[in-house]
């Protein structure tokens, strides 16, 4: 069964083009570290609240990506410009 993370944060809006080059590059290190991602959006709310969407194959497939890239270049990287991060993970149950 897919799992769906949910990553809600604030920028600095004079950060955004940065977040998004640093999102694209721990999107492709994790899909390098763990190959359950199955897609990964990123989405702004308003000038300031951004969310992240990744769709993962499995809560396996999840774990596994959490013991190999929290503390990596890339996420330290893309987390660094964000504050108040949140984070839910979503078993999805029915897709119609």
């Amino acid at each position: 069964m897919s799992v769906i993370t949910v990553t809600r944060f604030q920028i600095d809006p004079a950060d955004a083009d940065e977040l998004r080059a640093r999102h694209a590059a721990l999107v492709a290190a994790t899909r390098a570290a763990a190959p359950g991602l199955i897609e990964a959006r990123l989405g702004r709310v308003d000038d300031t609240t951004w969310v992240g969407v990744w769709r993962w194959d499995s809560a396996a497939g999840l774990q596994t990506a959490r013991q190999a890239v929290p503390g990596n270049a890339e996420a330290s990287a893309a987390f660094a410009l964000t504050r108040e991060a949140t984070a839910e993970d979503i078993e999805v149950l029915d897709e119609l």
